[in-house]
Parts: C-alpha cells; sequence; structure tokens
C-alpha cells in the first residue's frame, strides 16, 4: 500500500471534485471515497475529511494506518491511498482518540466503520447499503441461555428466512446483527430462490479465544443445551440439516465440530478459517508462524472419514499468510471424502468481505 500526495487542486478534479478544495462548491460534490486507475495496476482511493484536527484512517487488517493531510489552511484532510486490485475493506476515521464512520460515505457497518471497495471488486447481492447510523433488524424471537456447560447468561436471535427450514448457527452471531444485516441479507437471497428457507441461530461468543480454539465444551453445549432450546421457542426448524457458518477462529470451530462431532454438523460455511492454531499460538510473538494447518491439519492426517460433509472454504486473496494455512485444510478435507466448494474473496480478513460467501456457501451447502 503507498500514500499518494495531491500537489495541486488538479488532483481533486481528477476524483471528479470541482471547485477549491475546501470550499462551498467542494464540499457539496463530495460523496464515498472514488477510486482511479493506478499507473501499474490497482487504483488510487481519495479519502476525504471535514474538520479542524488531525485525523487518521484505520484500515481492517489490511494495510497500516494512513494519516490525513491537511489541505491549505482549509478544513479539508485528504489521503490517497493506493489500493490493490479486487479489494473491499471496513476503514474507519480516528480524531481526537474518538472513532468515526465516514460521513460521506453511505455503506457503513456499525456506528463507527465504513466500507469502501474497488471498482473491480465483484458486487454483494442481498447485502444492503445502510449508513453508520441504520438501526439493523432484530429478530424477534429471543432465547434466553444460561450455559452449564459454558457459564454465564447469553441471549440468542432466532429467525425463521422464508418460514423457516434447516438451522443455520451463525457464530459471533452479534456482528451479523449489529455490523452486517444478516437478517435482511438471508431473507433477500431465500426470495430470490438462491437459498431454501432456512432458520438463523445467531450464536454470541463470551470469549472467542476459550469457546472457538478445538475444545468440546462449546459444542457440546449447542447440543445439548441450546439446540433444545430452539426447538421450544416456538420457531419452524429443522434440526436434522444444520449448517454451521463461521469466520477467522469461529471458521475454525466449525471444522472442528464437524471433526469431532460429525453427528451434529454435516454441513460447514468457513470463511478465512484461523486453521493456523495450536494450544500455544495466540500467545506467540507470531502467532501465524507455526506447522502450516495447525491441530486441524494434524488431525486429518492422523485420519478421518468426511464422506458425510459438505464444507464451503473461502478466504480472502488478500490475507498472504492465511493462505497456505487454508489451502493445507481444504486440500486434506478434500481428499478425507467429503465435498468441498473452495473460492477466494475480494478482500483481507475482514467481515465485510466475507458476507458474499456467507450466502452462497450456506446456499451451496443445503443443496444436499
Amino acid at each position: 500500500m503507498r500514500v499518494a500526495a495531491a500537489d495541486s487542486q488538479d488532483a481533486f478534479a481528477g476524483f471528479g471534485l470541482p471547485g477549491t478544495p475546501g470550499g462551498a462548491a467542494f464540499w457539496a460534490a463530495v460523496g464515498a471515497p472514488s477510486s482511479v486507475p493506478a499507473e501499474g495496476g490497482g487504483w488510487v482511493t481519495l479519502f476525504l475529511w471535514r474538520g479542524s484536527s488531525p485525523v487518521t484512517i484505520e484500515f481492517e487488517s489490511w494495510s497500516d494506518p494512513v494519516d490525513l493531510r491537511r489541505w491549505k489552511d482549509t478544513d479539508c484532510w485528504y489521503a490517497e491511498v493506493r489500493m490493490p486490485e479486487r479489494l473491499r475493506v471496513t476503514y474507519r476515521f480516528v480524531a481526537g482518540g474518538d472513532s468515526h464512520a465516514d460521513p460521506f460515505n453511505p455503506a457503513g457497518a456499525g456506528g463507527e466503520r465504513s466500507i469502501i471497495a474497488t471498482p473491480d471488486a465483484p458486487g454483494q447481492p442481498h447485502w444492503p447499503m445502510l449508513g453508520a447510523d441504520a438501526v439493523l433488524p432484530l429478530p424477534r424471537t429471543r432465547v434466553r441461555w444460561a450455559s452449564e456447560r459454558l457459564g454465564g447468561r447469553r441471549t440468542v436471535r432466532v429467525h425463521p428466512a422464508g418460514g423457516g427450514g434447516p438451522l443455520v448457527l451463525l457464530l459471533d452471531g452479534d456482528d451479523w446483527l449489529h455490523l452486517h444485516p444478516a437478517v435482511t441479507a438471508f431473507d433477500s437471497a431465500v426470495a430470490a430462490g438462491e437459498m431454501p428457507p432456512v432458520t438463523l441461530v445467531f450464536l454470541p461468543a463470551k470469549d472467542r479465544a476459550a469457546e472457538f480454539t478445538c475444545r468440546p465444551e462449546l459444542w457440546e453445549a449447542v447440543r445439548d443445551e441450546l439446540l433444545p432450546l430452539v426447538a421450544e421457542s416456538g420457531v419452524s426448524a429443522d434440526p436434522e440439516r444444520l449448517v454451521v457458518a463461521g469466520q477467522s477462529l469461529g471458521g475454525l470451530s466449525a471444522v472442528y465440530a464437524a471433526l469431532e462431532f460429525p453427528e451434529l454438523v454435516s454441513r460447514v460455511a468457513c470463511q478465512s478459517g484461523s486453521f493456523w492454531w495450536t494450544p500455544g499460538a495466540l500467545r506467540a510473538a507470531d502467532p501465524l508462524g507455526g506447522s502450516v494447518g495447525g491441530v486441524i491439519a494434524e488431525r486429518l492426517r492422523a485420519g478421518v472419514d468426511l464422506s458425510g460433509l459438505r464444507v464451503a472454504f473461502d478466504v480472502g486473496e488478500h490475507e498472504e499468510r492465511m493462505l497456505p494455512h487454508c489451502e493445507v485444510v481444504e486440500g486434506l478435507v478434500e481428499r478425507a471424502g467429503a465435498a468441498v466448494r473452495v473460492s477466494r474473496a475480494a478482500s483481507g480478513h475482514d467481515r465485510a468481505g466475507w458476507r458474499h460467501a456467507l450466502l452462497r456457501d450456506v446456499g451451496w451447502a443445503l443443496r444436499a
């Protein structure tokens, strides 16, 4: 990633902005960050902020933070950021210690984040463009879960998309409720015929590092405690066809469940699974620097029959250090007999890039 610097107001005109930077006509024309082709490939994207204090852009796991520059003595702060081909990324502005969504960008992800995609990034049908101040729809059905195995209490939301059907367990469920509108997106995909009616179960995590790292307690609790509560909720659901969808450590946990609880989990949608994980990895100076494929690859090499499993893998094409870990697990799962689908998202390690794969891969997992 390289940051360019405008040396004249003509540079702003190249992004379609008229008038003097910081003037009334200039600000009236400002919208979401715009991109122009970069010399040698990729894109240069212009980010703007209006204010009196220094401001920094922080990107989700794609690049180091970028400081904006002030245009002369105006209230216009700007950065021209070199981006690769095919990138969708979440970002936020940090000014005075506070985080802000981009006030000019209508694509938000919660109250403090925005999403930008380069012009060549594939679209994400079914995911509406919602501003940072939008109130996302919450399912009416709530399950109060006081888990004996996991400890503590949590609220699990349940939504019958299209009237309900096979269970889709969304790990990190609060993110799919409050940052990205999964309820709306699944409803749209079902209405378009891209998947059958499903029953979404939004499972929030209390301690991701403890619950999602290859331990049986979570899946024993899901099997013995949560699914019976969902069955008693009155929402139409088919627990015999359960899809587990997880990202990052959640993707690791989903594949672990398929290996160790095959009677429970036979369909998985995994995005950017943390297959670098070993028991000591989170304490290591370089968590991704250990054995390729981590404990999941080790377990697969020991021998397991996955002929009853359907698993879709997706990982961001810009996650250079994640790719070797994911690739070895993808190959071992397929050699163990599973039906496997592999794809790469136009993103880094970022939920904004996983959204399309989530819908597509849940639909694929339910086709058999």
